[in-house]
């Protein structure tokens, strides 16, 4: 049952590699889950330049960079916040925070693309930032809360007796021992700003500011798509998440599981 579910799991990446090494004229004749006939590299070539992946690669590469960090620190601040300081109306804001995990991305792309137009950052890799800064808070927030909680109160009083400010217990007690559950947020987050399509499709126009999603889209003509090309390019466009979770599971599962179960 293992080995037929690992097959059904493996099977999209599977058609997608076969895909990828076929040339056209192998594809159109024979399908994607079809042994190739004729074997060829040229369309991950083809696919690099295409899709134009070295400035698109470097937009994503840069935004992510600066986004993921700045999503981390805020969000951690305002977990330690809502877990552990008794502050007024904690319920409320708790609650409207998570309320942003129901809110679909598509019903905000006007109200989002309005308001970044009247402040000039329409077609800016900057104006990106804002719109994937709230829609990434809540979960960010919903996890870290969950292991904040999770840690022992008398750590935090002691650290008071001794005379150590809110800001102190954070960054010197709070954050090394969240660093599994910082971690896994930060990760997540990354794989989510790396793959975003919506927004930067509605926000990014000029060629030089594509990511690396759009940049898919350099496949997809007005009457047909090149089905051989866009399997290299989506290849070539999930190496750096593939790699990242090769490398980073662990810290993926344990700050997932860690402040699931107290004690």
């Amino acid at each position: 049952m293992l080995l037929v579910a690992a097959a059904l799991w493996f099977s999209p990446l599977m058609a997608l590699i076969l895909t990828a090494i076929k040339t056209p004229t192998d594809f159109g004749q024979h399908g994607a889950l079809a042994i190739p006939h004729s074997f060829t590299l040229q369309n991950f070539i083809d696919g690099w330049n295409i899709g134009q992946f070295g400035t698109a690669f470097q937009n994503s590469g840069l935004i992510t960079l600066v986004k993921v960090p700045i999503g981390v620190v805020l969000a951690a601040l305002l977990s330690f916040s809502l877990a552990k300081l008794k502050l007024p109306l904690r319920r409320v804001i708790t609650f409207t925070m998570l309320m942003g995990l129901t809110i679909p991305i598509f019903i905000a792309v006007v109200p989002i693309f309005t308001m970044l137009r009247s402040v000039g950052l329409t077609n800016s890799l900057w104006g990106l930032l804002p719109p994937y800064l709230a829609f990434g808070l809540p979960f960010e927030t919903l996890v870290l809360t969950s292991f904040f909680g999770s840690v022992p109160d008398e750590i935090i009083e002691a650290a008071r007796i001794d005379g150590a400010g809110e800001l102190t217990v954070f960054f010197r007690i709070m954050v090394p021992l969240s660093l599994p559950a910082l971690t896994t947020v930060a990760i997540l987050d990354a794989v989510a700003t790396w793959n975003e399509l919506l927004i930067a499709l509605i926000l990014l126009s000029s060629p030089e500011h594509r990511t690396v999603p759009l940049a898919l889209l350099n496949f997809q003509g007005q009457f047909t798509t090149n089905f051989s090309g866009l399997s290299a390019g989506i290849l070539i466009a999930i190496v750096p998440i593939l790699v990242v979770y090769a490398l980073l599971q662990k810290w993926i599962v344990s700050g997932l599981t860690a402040g699931a179960v107290k004690g």
